[in-house]
């Protein structure tokens, strides 16, 4: 049965399995935006995109993110955020058998473009949900499984669409994906906690113009926001790149092969938590600095690819340790402010994401094509240095931190 939220009171501790249940939602609908990837070919052979114009199905898949995180994100400080989710389920569902059915090219690239809004939707909308139905002396625990379900559900997402493709044709990825979002729809509407509502009421409008607000004043956000920019574009500098020298000779490896380097980040995800336990405790400037030096450090590993491809295995380890603590730093640190604003919050934080994933990626091709692997593992070090440098300068204007927890320090 799903808890009711007292208003004026703090809510109460969350029960493990409901916390894992958020994990594995949020697994479950951030997937659906990743599941076009290694399908790429079907499409084309399907629908009659040639190689070079079938990348713009992934195209329509990121413009639903952005829509969603500037128009319908923010809807959670609006909603009873329960109804919302349920409701976001049940049309991703709906969505998801009509990508199954497509049959042509413009209904499936509405599809994806539908798959992309309500797949980053409710995965950002879980994630506030979760945080909001924490208690504050939790949330960042609580954040960090709900955000590590996240990194499982993209990591796997590529492997379970290649493998279900192969066995059945890639219709059958998201039959069976419309089939788990039904199910989890079922269980969400009998455990899903309910919050009371905000005491301020906004009209849309005005709920849109307080995120620009927020990025105008709030300085924890700019700051965490310009360290997940960095962050991210260190990311995606390093995971766009790979595919160029590892599908090439001497290694000549498939995109499956390729594809299951990237299972090595479930430890990231294993790790997330106790980041967000960290922050709980008032370590969040301490976690920050030393998650930013392992990523520093990841790039020293990545550059012996070479040579090794162990070396390449341990910087994937120590880029995702990092990534992830400070992902999941930035965002608990942003949560201990402006309660009945945490829908706003994560979807202006994510649009630093976009920006910080975008500019990655444009880089690291035109890096890649000028100076090779080693110039991917420059323009890497450089922006995760530029990351430690930004953080370490900005520690004297960040409000200082207190432990949520009672009896913890603080940094």
């Amino acid at each position: 049965m799903a808890e009711s939220a007292v208003p004026g009171q703090a809510p109460a501790s969350l029960n493990q399995g409901l916390v894992l249940l958020f994990a594995v939602a949020c697994a479950l609908s951030v997937a659906n935006v990743y599941y076009a990837q290694p399908l790429l070919d079907a499409f084309a052979a399907g629908f009659g995109f040639s190689q070079a114009a079938v990348g713009i199905v992934i195209t329509a898949t990121q413009a639903g993110c952005a829509l969603a995180l500037l128009f319908v994100v923010p809807l959670g400080d609006l909603m009873d955020r329960r109804r919302l989710t349920l409701l976001q389920a049940l049309l991703l569902c709906l969505m998801l058998a009509g990508v199954s059915l497509a049959s042509s090219p413009a209904v499936l690239l509405a599809g994806m473009l539908g798959l992309g809004l309500l797949g980053t939707a409710m995965t950002q909308g879980l994630i506030a949900y979760a945080a909001s139905s924490a208690a504050p002396a939790e949330r960042g625990r609580v954040v960090g499984v709900a955000q590590g379900g996240v990194v499982i559900g993209l990591l796997l997402a590529r492997t379970l669409a290649g493998w279900i493709a192969d066995l059945s044709g890639w219709r059958a990825v998201y039959h069976v994906s419309a089939a788990m979002v039904l199910l989890m729809l079922a269980v969400l509407s009998r455990v899903l906690p309910v919050q009371a509502p905000s005491a301020r009421r906004l009209s849309y409008v005005q709920l849109l113009g307080s995120m620009f607000s927020m990025l105008a004043n709030d300085r924890v956000l700019q700051i965490r926001g310009m360290l997940a920019l960095l962050m991210f574009a260190a990311f995606s500098i390093f995971w766009s790149a790979l595919v160029l020298p590892l599908s090439a000779p001497p290694y000549s490896f498939s995109h499956t092969v390729i594809g299951a380097f990237g299972l090595v980040g479930v430890l990231g995800a294993l790790a997330a938590a106790r980041a967000g336990h960290w922050a709980d405790r008032g370590h969040g400037q301490r976690t920050t600095g030393l998650a930013l030096m392992l990523l520093l450090l990841s790039w020293l590993a990545l550059s012996q690819m070479n040579w090794s491809l162990w070396a390449l295995v341990l910087g994937i380890v120590l880029l995702d340790l990092g990534g992830q603590a400070i992902h999941v730093t930035n965002q608990s640190m942003i949560f201990q402010s402006q309660p009945e604003a945490h829908s706003r919050l994560v979807a202006c934080y994510m649009i630093f994401y976009a920006v910080g994933s975008g500019l990655g990626a444009i880089a690291s091709t035109s890096a890649y094509a000028a100076a090779g692997w080693n110039g991917v593992c420059v323009l890497g070090a450089a922006v995760s240095l530029l990351a430690l440098l930004f953080w370490a300068l900005s520690v004297r204007h960040m409000p200082r931190q207190k432990a949520v927890a009672h009896g913890q320090g603080s940094d």
